[in-house]
């Protein structure tokens, strides 16, 4: 297996690889193919939606594409296996105390305490030991092989192991009633409010629990490193500090919740288009410093499970990846639960010692039996290919998770049925929403963005209102009118489409939620929901008060192709002619609103700077609440403090990568990474590039000053550990060890930031405080890299101090050659401020 290329060496068009077919006795498999054609431009004028079954996608080339010769895979061979240790770091409260997954650290604005999960999984995997040793090989391997069943993965049950119920989605429980519609990730992390983050994993996981499911299959963590990425809207944006966090702190909630959560998908899975069949090519401080680093912070969560993703890293596909799986997830982090693979994205019976655990589902490809595992992992351990030693790892590594959840004790049974949702047999009714929707219509609102307003919001009575655009309006048929919403939507877009998604028990569009306000202020409303007839548009807006526009745009994933898009967007404009639709009011009202639910960024360049727009509201994608959401941020019942998770450019080019289509039946793609560590604002920042709007940025309905920063380093609390923390501040690097990257001393509060924040301005509000770190040019790292956030509100005039506290880790960068995190040589600078371009003041890293 090749490994990473240093970041100092570009990658070439062309990366060569060897492939070596192997054969199995049990089961073979053969490249499953469906007829499919190149990606070509779309208005989204149909609602159209093409669902393959196959994983597998062909095309007809287009232009002249860099792809590999083949995967490598492992020959066939005897491979001895030791298990990983556990990482023996002793508690060290209050900083780092041990830590049972049901009772997470309090939530806070600033974390300063490391959780510490070694003592609960050291107590599961003792027992899993004994379970595992008192079983058979083919019980063992009936552990690791997913079979058919009520949810979307299964495992079947093993003595007194009742087996596992696998179940999407990052939002809900798919295929389930009686369920919440929770916002997308994306809408998540556009609060920048961790409080927000916890509450609703939190639910999330209490859902899951109560229909009977074991494994939530969330959070998403891959990286908006493409904004046409169709699956972007499911994950927490373009920045690993920001994905990291909001993934952090969803995982504390979810398994508090009872649930086991899954950090997907590991790793580079960052485009839809041909996804079994490219290769993501990423150096090593690029993989280590940006797409790692979230699936670092879900490992210190405590976080269950890993998904590997469909994707090959480097020439290997990522579910047969040692490099990623055994030396960097197992190793590196110290994870101790198991890796089980995205459905039929393995690809061979040695991916056991590549790291993979777990097989899912049954079926080598959609509609097939046979499995890799199965009969073909008990043959590979009977002849030594395989040693037993690895078996009973994987098998202790399944079991110890359900017993490090506590789902030995007292687990509801399964509620639901996917493969018939309308059996009542087999789908009893358990209704898990309690008060859930509270916390969706604070997100939906918590995560619009003002991007622009003219002094015309918060709305106070006006005298007429006119909505503008199908975006505005209940679906025509119900909030479920497409399998797995795989559809052009007709209303509200309030989540993307596929796996990702749930079924809505209600959704509130704007025109409901509006409407009832209007009641209240006794405002005429009015309305037409048509995006296509633009002078019917433009007339119905004539001397009104006020005039909102709401358009949208839709992505998803790569098994459903919606109007052309096959997952990923062929374009970065607003579905429906969105442009056009607002053109057409704001040259007949000059108090044009506008209204957005985006699966990520868009090019407003037609209209954004149109007199008559007066107010743009950035809302993605809402959950269950969206319209309510919407309406509260109108109206001032939330006073906007949702931030960029991404860059809003003024030219698609103006992005540092942009998605790779085309290929043949037979190709493997080539998608480099050649931008490296320049991912979304970074790149904006070296490239001297003016974004529309910036990462982070957000507007509020009152103002804030920032005064009286000081920042004080803080004294360990590990002094075992002081020989590491030395060694690192005279320029060394963290040791190859199991748990290097996650160990205490690297994470534990180093340096604690504090600074004044006044709200200025007439009405309450909250602050989204940034702080960005500004390496020296010889760490040929980006100009500005995001390393803290904090919330903070404030009633008018009040002064409140906010603290940003910085780790070893914070301060680091990885070190290719010796293969660890080190201190940069030189001085380190930060800003505080509020918006990746907007800072407010600077300060030093003492050295």
């Amino acid at each position: 297996m090749r490994s990473f290329p240093s970041l100092w060496f570009l990658l070439l068009p062309f990366v060569t690889g060897q492939s070596l077919n192997t054969t199995y006795t049990a089961s073979s498999a053969s490249p499953v193919s469906s007829t499919s054609t190149v990606p070509t431009s779309s208005t989204n004028s149909s609602a159209t939606a093409t669902v393959s079954p196959s994983l597998q996608t062909t095309s007809t080339p287009t232009s002249f594409l860099a792809t590999e010769t083949g995967p490598l895979t492992l020959p066939i061979s005897e491979y001895p296996f030791s298990p990983f240790p556990t990482p023996s770091t002793p508690p060290d409260p209050p900083i780092y105390p041990a830590t049972d997954p049901w009772y997470p650290p309090p939530v806070s604005p600033d974390p300063q305490i490391v959780p510490d999960f070694n003592p609960s999984w050291a107590t599961a995997h003792a027992k899993a030991l004994a379970f595992v040793s008192n079983i058979t090989i083919g019980e063992k391997v009936n552990l690791t092989t997913g079979i058919n069943g009520r949810c979307v993965g299964n495992i079947g049950a093993v003595g007194d192991f009742p087996g596992l119920c696998l179940q999407d989605s990052p939002l809900g429980v798919r295929d389930a009633a009686d369920v919440t519609s929770f916002p997308a990730g994306i809408t998540t992390a556009s609060t920048w409010n961790r409080a927000l983050m916890r509450t609703r994993g939190l639910y999330m996981g209490q859902e899951f629990k109560g229909k009977g499911a074991n494994i939530a299959l969330g959070p998403m963590m891959n990286m908006g490193r493409i904004a046409q990425g169709g699956r972007n809207w499911e994950g927490f944006g373009a920045d690993p500090f920001l994905t990291g966090e909001a993934a952090f702190e969803t995982i504390l909630g979810m398994q508090a919740g009872g649930i086991q959560a899954t950090a997907k998908h590991y790793i580079n899975n960052e485009q839809e288009w041909k996804r079994t069949q490219e290769s993501s090519n990423v150096d090593d401080r690029t993989e280590h410093e940006i797409y790692a680093q979230p699936f670092m912070r879900a490992v210190m969560a405590g976080v269950s499970a890993i998904m590997c993703s469909y994707n090959l890293v480097n020439d290997t596909y990522a579910c047969n990846n040692n490099k990623t799986l055994n030396d960097m997830m197992k190793r590196e982090l110290g994870f101790q639960g198991f890796v089980m693979s995205d459905w039929w994205a393995a690809t061979e019976t040695l991916s056991a010692v590549a790291g993979l655990d777990m097989i899912q589902p049954a079926g080598i490809e959609y509609n097939e039996d046979g499995s890799y595992f199965g009969p073909n992992l008990t043959a590979f351990v009977m002849n030594n290919t395989i040693s037993m030693a690895r078996l009973d790892d994987m098998a202790t590594r399944i079991v110890a998770s359900w017993y490090y959840m506590h789902q030995d004790e007292d687990y509801p049974p399964v509620s639901f049925n996917v493969n018939d949702v309308q059996d009542p047999a087999t789908n009893p009714y358990v209704n898990v929403q309690a008060d859930h929707a509270t916390v969706v219509r604070q997100i939906a609102a918590g995560g619009v963005v003002l991007l622009k307003n003219e002094g015309v919001l918060p709305l106070d009575k006006p005298r007429s209102i006119v909505m503008v655009g199908s975006d505005a309006a209940p679906p025509t048929s119900g909030p479920n009118e497409y399998v797995d919403q795989g559809g052009d939507p007709s209303g509200i877009l309030a989540m993307g489409w596929g796996s990702g998604t749930d079924n809505f028990t209600y959704l509130i569009s704007p025109y409901e939620a509006i409407q009832a306000r209007a009641i209240v202020d006794q405002t005429s409303l009015s309305w037409d929901f048509d995006d296509w007839d633009l002078d019917e548009a433009g007339n119905s807006v004539v001397d009104k008060e006020v005039a909102m526009v709401f358009v949208n745009s839709d992505s998803g994933e790569g098994y459903i192709t919606v109007d052309g898009n096959p997952g990923d967007r062929l374009n970065l404009s607003a579905w429906h002619e969105g442009n056009e639709l607002i053109l057409a009011v704001a040259a007949q009202n000059d108090n044009t609103i506008v209204i957005t639910n985006s699966v990520g960024p868009l090019i407003i360049e037609p209209w954004v700077e149109h007199p008559n727009v007066t107010a743009i509201l950035w809302a993605s994608l809402g959950g269950n609440q969206a319209g309510n959401g919407i309406m509260d941020v109108l109206y001032g019942n939330w006073n906007p403090s949702g931030r960029l998770p991404y860059t809003i450019a003024k030219d698609v080019d103006d992005y540092p990568a942009q998605p790779v289509f085309g290929g043949t039946a037979a190709d493997i793609l080539s998608i480099n990474y050649t931008e490296g560590l320049y991912i979304d604002y970074r790149w904006f920042d070296y490239k001297n590039i003016t974004p529309r709007y910036e990462f982070g940025f957000g507007l509020s309905y009152t103002s804030f000053e920032y005064s009286d920063l000081q920042i004080q380093e803080v004294e360990p609390l590990d002094s075992a550990e002081t020989s590491l923390i030395d060694n690192w501040e005279n320029g060394g690097a963290t040791p190859i060890a199991v748990g290097s990257s996650t160990a205490l001393w690297l994470h534990m509060p180093a340096y604690q930031v504090t600074f004044n924040v006044q709200n200025t301005g007439s009405l309450y509000g909250g602050e989204i405080p940034q702080l960005y770190l500004h390496h020296p040019p010889s760490a040929m790292e980006p100009p500005s890299i995001l390393k803290g956030f904090t919330n903070i509100e404030l009633e008018p005039g009040q002064v409140g101090q906010a603290s940003i506290t910085l780790s070893r880790y914070d301060l680091s960068i990885w070190d290719v050659v010796r293969q660890g995190w080190t201190r940069t040589n030189g001085t380190i600078t930060f800003s505080i401020g509020a918006s990746s371009r907007d800072f407010r003041l600077n300060g030093t890293i003492p050295e």
